[in-house]
């Protein structure tokens, strides 16, 4: 199979394992992986995983390759907090949330960290779409506070939710305050209770 080929049949997905393509074509030559990466005409994300290179120049594909590379998982803590507007900073590492082993990687689209909640914990994102129709899963923002207070536990005091430097107006106009409370009473912690309760002191909520 030349390059050309193998680009025009799986060029829609974006990313691929080698466990993919060996299933659809059981004696491609995985050495065609090593050449064509150091041809330029893909990219490493993790071992056993490739995204085309031409995805380098197109916008959000880092959030997409994020939930294939370690599955499940969704955005979520400061990326997420930074894609609403809750925290000001521009975030370049993608942090996510997965029912697997805390890991991180590091590749051409940048630096890749996810963190481990139990699986009684994994809910609370939905589903964001890109312009050319594929989808990333991303925490709701509520969850987002609600998974950074729950694995940063040094957060326990007015001043370190001030140091959070969240956005005011957005706290207090745009945060669903009962989503809030009703998430951390599933998660059923009274140690998270108790930080929210610090956050919302901290920010008059």
């Amino acid at each position: 199979m030349t390059y050309t080929q193998f680009y025009n049949q799986w060029h829609s997905l974006g990313c691929f394992s080698t466990h993919q393509v060996r299933a659809i074509v059981p004696d491609f030559n995985r050495f065609n992986f090593h050449q064509w990466q150091k041809a330029g005409y893909i990219v490493s994300l993790r071992q056993g995983w490739y995204a085309f290179a031409d995805c380098l120049q197109m916008p959000d594909y880092a959030r997409f390759f994020a939930g294939k590379i370690c599955a499940p998982s969704y955005i979520s803590l400061h990326t997420a907090l930074s894609f609403y507007g809750i925290i000001p900073e521009a975030v370049v590492e993608i942090t996510s949330v997965t029912t697997r082993k805390t890991c991180r990687y590091d590749n051409a689209f940048g630096q890749f960290t996810y963190q481990t909640v139990r699986p009684r914990l994994f809910w609370g994102f939905v589903p964001k779409t890109m312009r050319d129709g594929k989808q990333y899963m991303m925490a709701t923002p509520e969850k987002a506070v609600i998974d950074l207070l729950y694995l940063y536990p040094q957060y326990s005091s007015q001043d370190d939710m001030r140091e959070l430097r969240f956005d005011d107006d957005w706290m207090r106009d745009e945060l669903d305050k009962e989503r809030l409370m009703s998430f951390a009473e599933r998660i059923n912690s009274a140690a998270l209770t108790e930080r929210i309760r610090m956050l919302r002191k901290a920010y008059g909520l």
